[in-house]
């Protein structure tokens, strides 16, 4: 998996290519997610418009993100999720848990 990393005034954003999945994928947006963190970034969104395959280890790092960023007092949101990760966050009961968006201007807007 690819990662490109860009700022929107003051959030980032993670465009991730490819698959997340175990092994590669999840590790490799763990790994972004931290740089930013530790880089002083509060405001994240993960951009998954060309994820292609996610399982439910690249699920497990989504809900690990969400966890680890709000115990650094970030937080995250969710930018085009496909059909098939809508639909194993919505099985696993985790609507609640991230905020979801299909436009990019309205994820950047929801950080207020």
């Amino acid at each position: 998996m690819d990662i490109a990393v860009r700022k929107v005034k003051d959030i980032t954003i993670l465009d991730l290519d490819g698959r997340l999945t175990i092994g590669r994928g999840d590790v490799r947006l763990r790994g972004a997610l931290l740089d930013e963190l530790e880089d002083g970034q509060t405001k994240l969104v993960i951009n998954l418009d060309k994820v292609k395959t996610i399982d439910s280890s690249g699920l497990g790092e989504l809900i690990r993100c969400k966890a680890t960023a709000a115990g650094k007092g970030a937080d995250i949101r969710l930018l085009n999720p496909n059909v098939k990760a809508k639909k194993l966050i919505t099985m696993a009961q985790l609507v609640g848990v991230f905020e979801m968006f299909d436009d990019e201007a309205l994820a950047i807007e929801s950080f207020g």
